[in-house]
């Protein structure tokens, strides 16, 4: 028998052969005893209706589903695809997250500039040569894999719930193993780094700087990770470009929680000294344990298997030579104690504008094909010319004609957030303007001149571009703000200007 006429035959069987509803009623009425059997009609007709419903509430969700899927696909590859993508769409994608990542800095350097009097950083000079590298965490980890995951949305491989999960656990579990890596490599390297001028060893600070560096690491990739993820769906929930958006938010919170979090474990592990001699090697240990658990999942899954084998080179190259800039930040604000508050505006800015640039690129190249294919667009060949690259007419140069235009309003919204914020030690002169605004557009030019060729020369080696060129590019972003930066604040102190701003 079939399941529709069964179901008739036991919703006939409760309510008494043939009669109607109204029947059993009336006769519920007038026999006494009979409200069981009035009871169970009530029951029989609720769970119907409610069978029903439940079978039109799913056709519904899985329409609109399948709907919704279908027509953001269609939009993210159009709007990814399309080469007439006017400067005015992409300004209005790219200035308000720009902002957002931009008062973002401008909060680390505030905080950067208060915390460089605390005890730790005055008595512990090592720590200022980890302020850069792990600061450079957000383009090595969040950067990366917000470019990652950008790609992804714009291929359509997000729009199915199951691998959805599968890719964002597995991404999560990267960043972690790569945060724990980097986070002990770098503490190493500022300790080798801080001995080899003194040539005196602290095994106390030592303890210190690696279980600060480990702790902010793991928790604040962990943090910015999901920000990620969630702007990412966002992005595709509102039919925006997720390239145009992720690398800056990442950089938003990126600074400001990863500073605070090195300043606060620092100060507290810096105060346990003597004390609480159990606490850095405690912390130490626990990351240290959790690191197989975070590469036996990476293994295990499909989206990351490749990328814990090969994307090491990058990631610790640029941790490297993020520390390179941080033995230079040592340096200067030993000097100059002006240059603290912009130290992390000038890399965040050029680091977030390379970051979208990079990212635009990556996608593109994702959508002609498989790294290490043959790209026919020659647009898309990278190119030695800088006149091409900013004066030329394709997609691309329009944008890095946008990113860089954006670097001077933006840097003055900045810089001037700061001056009325009552932060940091420099007065605006006209002269300070002219050396800090013309430092910063220095490294953006570069920055973006350098990833107009090095995405298309990794994509051709067959590298994934999204997780080796934002790595770099970051790096390179903190070494030459702070080289420039330092620069510009020793030129002014020659000129003259050497009154509290520039720290005489």
């Amino acid at each position: 028998m079939p399941v529709r006429e069964r179901g008739r035959s036991r919703a006939v069987s409760r309510t008494g052969g043939s009669r109607s509803p109204s029947r059993a009623r009336s006769r519920s009425r007038s026999t006494p005893g009979s409200g069981s059997g009035s009871q169970s009609v009530l029951r029989a007709q609720t769970a119907a209706a409610t069978d029903l419903a439940r079978r039109i509430y799913r056709k519904t969700i899985k329409t609109v589903f399948n709907g919704y899927r279908y027509f953001s696909y269609r939009n993210a590859k159009k709007q990814s695809i399309k080469s007439d993508e006017t400067s005015l769409s992409i300004v209005s994608q790219v200035s308000l997250p720009f902002i957002i990542a931009g008062y973002g800095t401008v909060g680390a350097g505030m905080v950067l500039d208060i915390v460089q009097h605390w005890d730790v950083f005055m008595k512990v000079g090592e720590i200022f040569i980890l302020v850069p590298a792990l600061l450079g965490l957000k383009g090595n980890l969040e950067m990366t894999l917000a470019s990652r995951l950008s790609t992804q949305a714009n291929l359509g491989n997000m729009d199915s719930r199951k691998e959805l999960l599968k890719m964002v656990g597995g991404n999560l579990a990267l960043v972690q193993a790569q945060a724990i890596v980097v986070g002990f490599l770098s503490s190493l390297t500022a300790m080798i780094m801080g001995w080899i001028p003194e040539g005196k060893w602290n095994t106390e600070h030592g303890l210190l700087l690696c279980a600060s560096s480990l702790f902010t690491a793991s928790i604040a990739s962990f943090l910015l990770g999901v920000v990620m993820v969630i702007v990412i769906l966002l992005s595709r929930y509102f039919k925006i470009n997720p390239d145009n958006v992720a690398t800056p938010i990442a950089a938003s919170l990126g600074d400001l929680v990863t500073l605070s979090l090195l300043a606060w474990v620092g100060n507290l592990l810096f105060e346990a000294i003597g004390k609480e001699h159990w606490l850095a090697p405690t912390i130490i240990a626990f990351f240290l344990l959790l690191l197989p658990l975070w590469v036996v999942i990476c293994v295990k899954n499909k989206y990351t298997n490749d990328v814990i084998y090969s994307g090491w080179v990058p990631v610790l190259s640029a941790m490297f030579i993020s520390s390179v800039g941080g033995l230079i930040l040592d340096y200067t604000v030993a000097n100059y104690d002006g240059i603290a508050v912009f130290q992390p505006v000038i890399n965040g800015v050029g680091g977030n504008l390379v970051a979208v640039h990079a990212s635009r690129l990556s996608t593109t190249l994702h959508l002609k094909g498989r790294p290490g294919s043959k790209v026919r667009d020659k647009k898309l060949h990278g190119c030695l010319n800088p006149f091409k690259v900013f004066f030329g007419t394709g997609v691309h140069s329009r944008a890095s004609r946008v990113l860089t235009l954006l670097t001077i309003p933006g840097h003055l919204l900045f810089v001037y957030t700061i001056y009325y914020m009552k932060a940091g030690h420099t007065s605006m002169s006209l002269l300070f303007n002219v050396f800090y605004l013309t430092a910063a557009l220095l490294q953006v030019i570069l920055l973006i001149y350098i990833a107009t060729w090095l995405v298309p020369l990794i994509w051709v080696t067959g590298s994934d571009p999204d997780n080796v060129a934002i790595p770099y590019l970051t790096a390179l972003g903190d070494l030459l703000g702070t080289g420039f930066l330092a620069v510009a604040f020793h030129l002014l102190y020659l000129l003259g200007d050497r009154d509290a701003d520039v720290g005489d």
